[in-house]
């Protein structure tokens, strides 16, 4: 007897928040009423509570209505139960086995994708109507029987992310981990109401279900320009992602929890030298000011006095601000140049705590950036320094596991409006994606057109695995003809399924046809419907 498959099976509507009330019963049995200041309470993923409800529900022996099954509304986004829920600890066989048992002697067509997830949902359902049970709650997570060891629970997760579908409703795939992938970055590029936003939660969606409970889990770090993403009129969109609202860092209402600039204990003094150098540049071009050679000099010597005063520890704003006035002469002293301007912007709005508290790549964050202006200079600091201190942790980490198949992944780095952080030299962006590679490390850009992705400093879209254009307000040819490597008719082509794109379809590369020399050099996605 064949095994079911277990691929694309959709959640019904209105399923996660139909469970949430026993996800919040649970949670409060396995959670201390008090945790250390460095620790979080244990939050159930939603593959979890669906796994926990769907075994219930298989353990049940009442008989299956199918009449009221087939009555069970899906999702009307096509949410999907990842496959990840019946693979954990290679125990596939396993439900499929359970649902037969349950089903025998009803007539089922397994194949039928509809009906298979109907029956998957509906027995989630069951399940938490058994559990909502106190006594039978408690009886469940008391049980503690050990059936053994697993051989596939430590195996890294393959990231073969399902962003949609090509024509002829074919999924549509974005292979992230495997052996053959020469890296993980992925541009998009599309104007306003071109779908971005939803483009990036299927993006998360998938990279986060597909490894949360494996132990090679892959955080996030999200800038937030538009605050969508940590609106608290959207807190339903944190649960796509398994983070609560813990997850979101607003700089206004507090510092975040981190220092930022790097520390050199036992390092030659020429590392510190460099690195004021660029920390400097840094500086000046974040607030798009002229400033004469003199006082860049002069900045770089305060960074490196600082360092001096604190012994080559993480150094502050005030500190460096102070050591700039210590070295200039009397009379300029009270005066206020360019260079104090920017340090006594960053010092007003206190962006950053003196000490770490938190590790960026231990955990996902959303930092929400729309109380600043996007292309000013507290916004550009933030996302440049939270990128440089990422480098800093990304430099000690061992480089990343590799098995059969896979490589490690652990931590994607999401920067919407990316256009404002691609307009001067940014070193700590560049070194992010070379740093990353080897690392498990990798990045995601939005900006609006395609073009801001090559720049004098950096060739950003040369370099990336996944560009994905979606609609765009001006169509670059140039841009056309280095992504496709195509002129005359391909080129037109290319160039009207752009511009005839609507809300939610993106152009990716087709590799396969650019290789062979033959086909289509491209192919054109409908995303997933998430957010």
């Amino acid at each position: 007897m064949s095994t079911i498959n277990l691929q694309n099976i959709r959640q019904a509507e209105g399923l996660m928040e139909d469970l949430q009330e026993l996800r919040t019963k649970i949670e409060l049995r396995i959670n201390l009423e008090k945790y250390s200041s460095n620790q979080k309470s244990v939050a159930l993923t939603g593959n979890k509570i669906m796994r926990i409800c769907l075994l219930a529900g298989l353990s049940s022996k009442e008989h299956r209505d199918m009449e009221a099954i087939e009555k069970i509304q899906m999702s009307k986004t096509s949410n999907r139960i990842f496959e990840t829920l019946f693979t954990l600890h290679n125990l596939g066989a396993i439900y499929s086995a359970l649902l037969k048992l349950r089903y025998h002697g009803i007539e089922i067509d397994w194949e039928n994708a509809s009906i298979k997830s109907k029956i998957i949902n509906a027995e989630i359902i069951h399940g938490s109507k058994i559990l909502s049970n106190e006594k039978v709650l408690d009886e469940w997570l008391l049980n503690t029987t050990n059936f053994g060891n697993t051989t596939k629970a430590g195996r890294i997760p393959e990231l073969n992310l399902n962003i949609g579908s090509y024509e002829d409703n074919i999924p549509a795939s974005l292979n992230l981990n495997g052996k053959e992938v020469s890296n993980t970055q992925i541009l998009v590029a599309g104007t306003t109401g071109s779908g971005k936003s939803n483009l990036l939660a299927v993006l998360l969606n998938e990279i986060r279900t597909l490894s949360i409970e494996s132990q090679y889990p892959v955080n996030f770090l999200l800038f937030d320009y538009k605050g969508e993403f940590s609106d608290p009129a959207n807190n339903n969109w944190l649960n796509l992602f398994e983070v609560d609202r813990s997850a979101i860092l607003d700089p206004i209402a507090a510092p975040l929890p981190f220092n930022p600039f790097k520390e050199f204990i036992g390092s030659p003094q020429n590392h510190i030298n460099l690195y004021s150098t660029e920390l400097a540049n840094a500086l000046c071009a974040i607030d798009n000011a002229k400033i004469s050679a003199n006082m860049s000099n002069r900045l770089s010597e305060a960074i490196i006095n600082s360092y001096k005063r604190t012994q080559n520890k993480a150094i502050t704003f005030e500190l460096i601000l102070k050591e700039y006035i210590a070295i200039q002469v009397d009379r300029d002293k009270e005066k206020d140049d360019s260079i104090k301007s920017v340090l006594k912007q960053l010092i007003r709005t206190n962006l950053f705590a003196s000490d770490d508290h938190i590790d960026l790549i231990k955990d996902s964050y959303i930092v929400k950036m729309d109380g600043f202006p996007k292309d000013g200079p507290i916004a550009k600091a933030i996302v440049y320094f939270i990128v440089s201190k990422l480098n800093t942790i990304y430099e000690k980490l061992p480089k990343q596991a590799i098995d059969e198949n896979c490589v490690e992944l652990r931590h994607f780095t999401i920067i919407d409006e990316a256009h404002y952080m691609l307009g001067f030299d940014n070193k700590p962006l560049r070194d992010l994606i070379a740093i990353g590679r080897n690392k498990g490390l990798s990045i995601i850009l939005a900006t609006q057109n395609m073009e801001s992705y090559k720049s004098e400093y950096f060739d950003f879209y040369a370099n990336a695995q996944y560009p994905l254009i979606m609609k765009q307000q001006s169509i670059n040819d140039g841009v056309i003809k280095d992504l496709f490597g195509v002129s005359g008719n391909e080129f037109l082509e290319i160039k009207q399924a752009i511009s005839s794109l609507q809300k939610g379809e993106l152009i990716i590369k087709n590799p396969t046809a650019i290789a062979l020399g033959m086909g289509k050099r491209y192919k054109k996605i409908k995303v997933s419907h998430l957010i």
